[in-house]
């Protein structure tokens, strides 16, 4: 596996640790329906004019399952997620999802259940606990479903996307799955709202970047790398979201980061390597041996 894959792919939930921020500070008491909705439809339709290429009729419902799963399911839950729980509190909940990978993966593409793999999945939920998990955090029922939700929902989707592969480059793939999951999400957008929201300036300057740069840039890197590398390594890349979401607090809003958030995030990186270093080679034992 060339590291260049692997970097590439890195760069995806490096920059989602900038959602948390951009959500509460420039797109608070937003509808979470309509948040994901003008995340997804506008980068789609973008990609769509790039591209100029519409799916064949016999993707189009593997592309409605996967915009959904992807998309208008998991944004969603993220962000009702992010509005009703501290982020801490909902970043760790995402963190189950390379776990959930492991198991869905066995399922849908028949992968071994390594016990590397496993290990390397808890220790990044023990990382990313310490690293943004505040003991005085309250916990709101709907939000933790929501998170656990959300992120069931992103696993589903890593293994389907690497199981469903069609024979487009991944800007095009790109491309039909966040237009099919913006169209998902009109009606249910629609029936959200009361009135149609007044966007303010900060509203539009944040939609922009979760739709360019936090939904079609980093897609196509995500869904890229899920079609070189195995659901179960690009999975605990997720991990490097909380991080640098950590990070970003530290050096733009000035938060402090303690001892123990420093070993949060210590193990957060081994968990990263134990799961692309002793993943790579068990599977090269693996063909090895056969």
């Amino acid at each position: 596996m060339p590291r260049l894959d692997l970097l590439l792919t890195a760069l995806a939930p490096a920059i989602w640790g900038s959602s948390y921020i951009v959500t509460t500070s420039l797109l608070p008491g937003q509808s979470p329906l309509l948040v994901a909705l003008l995340r997804a439809l506008p980068a789609g339709l973008l990609l769509l004019l790039i591209v100029r290429q519409l799916p064949p009729p016999a993707w189009i419902p593997r592309l409605l399952i996967l915009g959904a799963l992807n998309f208008s399911l998991f944004w969603t839950l993220l962000f009702v997620s992010a509005y009703r729980l501290p982020g801490g509190v909902a970043a760790t909940l995402g963190a189950v999802q390379p776990l959930l990978v492991v198991f869905f993966s066995a399922y849908a593409l028949k992968t071994p259940i390594r016990a590397t793999a496993v290990l390397a999945a808890g220790v990044s939920i023990l990382g990313v606990a310490l690293l943004v998990l505040s003991p005085a955090a309250k916990l709101d029922f709907w939000g933790v479903v929501a998170g656990l939700g959300g992120a069931g929902s992103m696993a589903a989707g890593v293994v389907l996307t690497r199981k469903w592969q069609p024979p487009v480059p991944p800007l095009t793939f790109t491309a039909w799955q966040l237009t099919a999951g913006g169209l998902l999400l009109i009606p249910f957008a629609a029936l959200s709202l009361d009135t149609i929201p007044t966007l303010t300036g900060d509203n539009i300057l944040g939609l922009a970047y979760m739709s360019l740069i936090g939904g079609a840039l980093t897609y196509i890197l995500w869904f890229r790398g899920l079609s070189r590398i195995e659901p179960a390594k690009v999975s605990l890349l997720a991990v490097l979201s909380p991080l640098s979401a950590v990070l970003l607090g530290w050096v733009l809003l000035g938060e402090s980061l303690t001892s123990v958030q420093t070993v949060g995030a210590g193990l957060a990186l081994f968990s990263l390597w134990l799961g692309q270093t002793n993943l790579s080679l068990g599977r090269s034992k693996a063909k090895a041996t056969s």
